[in-house]
């Protein structure tokens, strides 16, 4: 691996700050959560289209990992969906708040997937995290429903990270996020009719974005999500995986303080919500530490056993 630079680090953290900002995004739009990931999705289908016919990146995939693709793209609809109408029922802090479970839901989806034995650790974690959404259920209950929905996110975004995870072994990361930005547009252009001609019983289908969420889509769609993507991508040949999910996990730390810079008294909670959002992160940020200092010691018996 080549060796990363302050400037590489700078970026690194630069781009999470960009993925915090996404719900206030968001936030700002006219249209509804569906139609906003719709929007989101084929523009940013368009974008990597465009920029892999010009990189002359792969196209075509096996059509056994395309049926795949397409499933964990729906599953990404759904997480952005739930994402957006959380911070919109309630506020872009207790979105983010409900946001920081993902790694929580990560460590015991992932032992599923792989066929292995939850650990102590993560029934600990579990735990922890519990009493953190506790206090912020405590004191802010008016918020209740934003946070189960964002806990719902969370989860989604757990569940696509770890299907995710099999995929970038075996193909490339452009092809992957062209197939899935294409399968969550494609799911929503049939889902969104249904939902709002049978559940919302309103005749307006599709939203049309106003000339300001044009310009917010373009900025969601461009740089939070093919721009960060992509350098993302690029900054893991000099960053270690475990500094990249280790960093990403302040998104909600970064995504609260814009929201309370941006939007005032608006996003004000108690005491309460802010002890529970710290009790939760710092327990998202002590799991892969925790696993890194479990893996040196197995190496170090390892050496031991083999000498």
């Amino acid at each position: 691996m080549e060796t990363a630079s302050v400037k590489d680090y700078l970026k690194l953290h630069f781009i999470v700050f960009i993925w915090g900002f996404t719900a206030i995004l968001g936030n700002e739009m006219t249209i509804e959560s569906t139609d906003l990931v719709l929007y989101r999705t084929a523009l940013a289908s368009v974008i990597l289209a465009v920029l892999m016919k010009i990189r002359k990146r792969v196209f075509i995939l096996p059509r056994k990992a395309v049926g795949y693709l397409f499933l964990t793209g729906l599953v990404v609809a759904a997480h952005w969906v739930t994402f957006f109408e959380s911070a919109r029922i309630s506020t872009v802090s207790v979105c983010l708040a409900g946001m920081a479970t993902t790694t929580f839901w990560t460590s015991l989806i992932e032992p599923l997937f792989k066929k292995q034995r939850v650990q102590a650790f993560q029934v600990l974690l579990g735990l922890v995290v519990i009493f953190g959404l506790y206090l912020i259920f405590k004191f802010e209950f008016n918020h209740a429903e934003g946070l189960a929905l964002a806990m719902v996110s969370a989860f989604l975004a757990a569940l696509f990270g770890v299907l995710n995870s099999k995929f970038t072994v075996k193909y490339p990361a452009y092809g992957i996020t062209l197939y899935e930005m294409s399968a969550a547009a494609i799911g929503l252009l049939v889902f969104i009719p249904l939902y709002k001609s049978f559940v919302l019983e309103t005749d307006v289908i599709y939203q049309l974005p106003t000339t300001r969420d044009w310009f917010l889509l373009l900025l969601l769609s461009g740089i939070c999500t093919v721009y960060a993507f992509s350098e993302s991508v690029e900054l893991m040949k000099r960053i270690t995986a475990f500094v990249v999910s280790l960093t990403v996990n302040l998104e909600p730390v970064y995504g609260i303080l814009l929201a309370l810079t941006i939007y005032g008294e608006e996003e004000m909670m108690s005491g309460g919500f802010y002890w529970g959002t710290l009790i939760i992160v710092l327990a998202v940020l002590s799991y892969p530490v925790a696993r890194r200092i479990k893996r040196n010691r197995q190496s170090k018996k390892s050496r031991i056993i083999t000498n």
